[in-house]
């Protein structure tokens, strides 16, 4: 039987072992060719130049043109996000029976199956035409609709993960404060949201960096062209959808247009990692004050 243990041990951390790997290879990639594009190009211009237009006869290779249009569509995705899903999280947690938590739950579940390309349709011939009506101004392409279609697709990220932390809060809690005279509503708010805090935050990162990452949404809606500006109602470009401009098959291999993307992901990963690291290290803390 020791055989046996010893083959499932060894699968195991074989499988375990395949996620780390995996990841280390997309960071020797990313590294090395960042490595060969700033050989040619300064890493002082590349984070304070203003403009990025490594395709166009003057190259330029600010990457804050594209990181403030990745900023400013994840913000709008955000601040709509966050309320809807803390409100739904604190809906099914708290106020909801059993039998109706199980049927809205998975109802919920099915926004983060849609395709983000159909989501990105959806921007661009929906949510656009009908801002339009109330903000004249409005490009056809432009950050805000793409960013309040992205907000809408990770809210059952942020009402899932948080109605788990506040599901897990002790019910001892909540009788304690319906015994000092408290309400349902000043309970949910005062005693069960702040002792799930740690959960909710950790949400909160994970669908900042799912709203980081997203191509298709921005790449159909938010247009491409790169500019420096938190004006909502302009079009914009992110990192994602630069790198899927590129990786069309335009712009040759081994040249330094091409380099640029390696770059722009390296930079993009460096963000997404600093974020989840930071919620792995609150959830950490909480669960040792807790302890």
């Amino acid at each position: 039987m020791k055989w046996k243990e010893k083959l499932i041990e060894s699968f195991l951390v074989f499988s375990g072992s395949i996620g780390i790997l995996t990841t280390l290879g997309i960071i020797t990639v990313l590294l090395y060719e960042a490595v060969q594009f700033f050989s040619e190009v300064s890493i002082v211009d590349f984070l304070t130049d203003t403009e990025w237009t490594p395709l166009f006869a003057n190259k330029r290779f600010g990457i804050m043109a594209l990181l403030s249009g990745t900023l400013l569509t994840t913000l709008i995705a955000i601040v709509i996000a966050l309320p809807l899903g803390l409100i739904i999280a604190i809906y099914l947690s708290e106020y909801a029976d059993s039998r109706l938590r199980a049927y809205i739950k998975p109802l919920l579940e099915v926004l983060a199956s849609i395709p983000t390309v159909v989501y990105g349709f959806f921007a661009l011939t929906v949510v656009t035409p009908f801002l339009q009506k109330f903000i004249p101004e409005l490009a056809g392409f432009n950050a805000l609709s793409p960013g309040i279609v992205m907000g809408v697709m990770i809210i059952p990220l942020i009402s899932s993960l948080s109605e788990d932390a506040l599901y897990a809060v002790p019910r001892s809690l909540r009788e304690g404060a319906y015994a000092l005279g408290s309400s349902k509503l000043q309970t949910s708010f005062r005693v069960v949201l702040p002792a799930a805090s740690s959960g909710v935050v950790v949400s909160v990162i994970l669908a900042i960096s799912r709203a980081l990452g997203e191509t298709m949404i921005v790449a159909i809606a938010a247009g491409q062209q790169p500019r420096l500006t938190f004006n909502p109602l302009v079009p914009i470009e992110t990192v994602t959808t630069y790198i899927v401009q590129v990786s069309l098959g335009d712009v040759p291999q081994n040249s330094l247009e091409y380099k640029t993307i390696f770059a722009a992901g390296l930079s993009l990963f460096v963000f997404t990692f600093i974020l989840n690291n930071i919620s792995y290290f609150i959830k950490k803390k909480y669960t040792q004050k807790y302890e």
